[in-house]
């Protein structure tokens, strides 16, 4: 588990970024091409329609971008560059990245070869560049820039509009969250596995550790490929945490399916909570009363499908693993 700690100075200074870190997504989608066999149920359509567009396309065009990214648990820092404001402005970024840096970053890929590839790892041709990139070789990050733009051209730039529309409307729901709920709200919502108990938010992760943000406050920045959550730090700078966006595009069962079991109007109400909404918000979404929202997410709570919480003045209605299931179609 992860924990972030949050003074009243950092409650303040939480920032949305503005659009995704298109070099962070790069190495993302890389990472899915390498780890995530697609699986339909519980995935966004957007992720499954880019998946089956690679289908049967070689890693190995990703060149050096796939050795950086094969441990499941680890991403250099250098690949996170929030404040970029375009793929391009990002790649320029990591090719002046410091050499202390990059072998800093690099320390936990470049360990000695034999016993990566002992675990089915990196070929002798693949750890030469590593280790000439750790050392900050000029021909090691001209091979990283070359192979991040190579990848990117062919695999991304013609679905970047689809991931950036998708940003938009994540950007647009937490500014709902946090206007109707104010932080509480926002920070509730997050991710559905995720446990905001102020001061502190929890983040499921295979580690263990703290992060006290020392008053410089969050930086959120969603993401189209990040199945869970990813902490960037740097000393000076507010926290980065990269989080899976929300798509309204996710892969669901009809309304139709579901009408006979629920009645058509609580069917609808349950479809609205694929996103967390007061009580006001669900009337809204479904064109019903505020009384007959309260009565419909009364009934689903005591299903056991939502729940619902106090965030500040607002209280929320969020899905509950059930009800998820329910709206995939997922046994």
């Amino acid at each position: 588990m992860i924990r972030l700690h949050f003074s009243a100075a950092d409650l303040r200074r939480i920032t949305i970024a503005p659009r995704p870190d298109a070099l962070f997504e790069t190495a993302l989608s890389v990472r899915l091409l390498l780890t995530a066999p697609p699986v339909r149920n519980g995935r966004r359509a957007g992720m499954l329609q880019w998946q089956r567009a690679m289908s049967g396309t070689p890693v190995s065009r990703a060149g050096m971008l796939a050795e950086l990214v094969r441990r499941d648990d680890y991403l250099p820092d250098f690949l996170l560059q929030p404040s970029a404001s375009c793929f391009s402005d990002a790649v320029e970024s990591v090719h002046a990245t410091p050499a202390p840096r990059l072998h800093q970053d690099l320390a936990r890929l470049t360990e000695p070869a034999e016993a990566v590839r002992g675990r089915g790892g990196r070929s002798p041709s693949a750890d030469r560049q590593l280790r000439e990139l750790a050392q900050g070789s000029p021909r090691g990050r001209d091979a990283l820039v070359r192979d991040l733009r190579d990848y990117h051209a062919s695999s991304l730039t013609e679905f970047w509009p689809r991931i950036a529309a998708a940003a938009t409307a994540d950007r647009s729901l937490r500014a709902e969250m946090l206007l109707r709920g104010g932080v509480d709200a926002l920070l509730t919502t997050l991710a559905p596995t995720w446990r905001w108990q102020p001061p502190t938010l929890h983040l499921p992760s295979r580690s263990s550790f703290d992060v006290p943000l020392c008053g410089r406050g969050l930086l959120l920045v969603p993401s189209f490929f990040a199945t869970r959550p990813f902490v960037g730090y740097h000393p000076d700078e507010p926290t980065v945490l990269v989080y899976p966006m929300h798509d309204g595009d996710t892969a669901e069962v009809s309304l139709d399916a579901l009408a006979p079991l629920l009645g058509r109007t609580r069917a609808a109400v349950l479809a609205a909570l694929r996103t967390p909404a007061t009580t006001t918000a669900l009337a809204e979404r479904t064109g019903i009363s505020l009384a007959g929202a309260s009565q419909h997410a009364a009934v689903l709570r005591n299903a056991g499908l939502i729940c619902t919480e106090r965030t500040g003045t607002a209280v929320l209605h969020a899905l509950l693993p059930l009800g998820r299931a329910l709206l995939d179609g997922n046994p």
